[in-house]
């Protein structure tokens, strides 16, 4: 099977150790992440061939990062160097009833200042089969809308397959910035991943009787969500992870996958969380990689899903786990017990 290629920013990640405020000691942890960074990691942990590209600053910053992809056996070669600095940013992670607080300091990045030319897409997609991005790198500004449309008609006149998470992020742009962008974007696509706000933030599609600040969500609502994507895009496949948000601890999650005649629904988990951050990565590349190799509609949501539970429990952006190790909680065994 051919290649995966994702697009996107890696950013250095800043969080104090544990469930600590900002600055309430003098110590914080530094690793990296990102989303479509993310989805290569778990992917390659997958088994899978996958290529990262972006632009990263040529110091040793921006060397650091891409050793740690590589050590996940991530294909770092189409990275472009040059600019001035890596993008960061802080996490507090939450506990309880105090929900998680996410930072950005990445004005001016590399990839925020790139340029269509630092790309040659026909390089970059040579042996590739499936293309990644999310909605976060076109909100970092107009230029990078123009090189995620450039890249997407590439691999669309390369008989690449295209997803994207919609992934809407307010603090980089606006809802009528991110409609615009997106509507261009998402014509390309074949598979678009989406969640129970993204959809009626990017787009006004929202399901009846869902108040997600609440933490009530009403399944049968997303089927219509699905549908009306599906007809506005004419998706192959529409996701939409399904998240009750009991306390920033304990989250009910579950997804369903829509092949726009049926849809699949996943069993629900019960989630203590230890960092939340990656979860919906790590939910994009167990789809990718259950439709890759040909998982039938409802055992693809289902390694998605199971893919992403396991990543609740686990310290930084990326997924750390195997195809295994999915398939075991997939399967049935959620009981955590100790592996002898």
């Amino acid at each position: 099977m051919g290649k995966i290629v994702t697009f996107g920013e890696i950013m250095l990640r800043l969080a104090p150790n544990g469930y600590y405020r900002f600055f309430q000691n003098d110590q914080m942890q530094a690793t990296f992440g990102g989303g479509e960074a993310n989805v290569a990691v778990s992917l390659a942990n997958f088994g899978e061939n996958v290529s990262y590209v972006t632009k990263l600053p040529n110091n040793p910053i921006g060397d650091a990062a891409i050793r740690t992809l590589k050590s996940f056996n991530v294909d770092t070669s189409d990275i472009v160097r040059g600019g001035d600095r890596i993008g960061i940013y802080f996490l507090e992670k939450g506990a309880s009833q105090r929900g998680s607080v996410c930072i950005y300091d990445r004005a001016g990045s590399s990839i925020q200042k790139a340029s269509r030319s630092d790309f040659d897409w026909n390089k970059i997609f040579k042996d590739a089969d499936w293309f990644h991005i999310t909605g976060i790198t076109p909100a970092l500004g107009p230029n990078l809308v123009d090189i995620c449309i450039d890249a997407c008609e590439h691999a669309v006149k390369n008989n690449i397959k295209i997803s994207v998470d919609l992934n809407y992020r307010k603090k980089l742009w606006t809802k009528n910035e991110a409609c615009d962008a997106m509507t261009k974007i998402c014509k390309y696509a074949n598979v678009c991943i989406s969640n129970e706000e993204d959809a009626k933030d990017v787009f006004g599609i929202e399901s009846k009787g869902t108040d997600v600040y609440s933490g009530k969500l009403n399944k049968d609502g997303y089927i219509e969500v699905a549908s009306k994507l599906t007809e506005k895009f004419n998706f192959d496949y529409v996701t939409i992870t399904l998240r009750t948000s009991i306390s920033a601890s304990e989250n009910k999650w579950a997804g369903m996958l829509y092949d726009g005649k049926n849809s699949f629904f996943s069993k629900e988990y019960d989630l203590k969380i230890v960092d939340r951050v990656g979860g919906g990565d790590s939910f994009a590349a167990g789809l990718i990689y259950s439709l890759k190799n040909n998982y039938d509609n409802q055992k693809a949501v289902d390694f998605a899903v199971a893919a992403s539970a396991l990543k609740h429990s686990i310290e930084g952006d990326f997924n750390r786990v195997s195809v295994s190790e999915v398939e075991k909680l997939a399967s049935g065994d959620g009981s955590g017990r100790v592996q002898r």
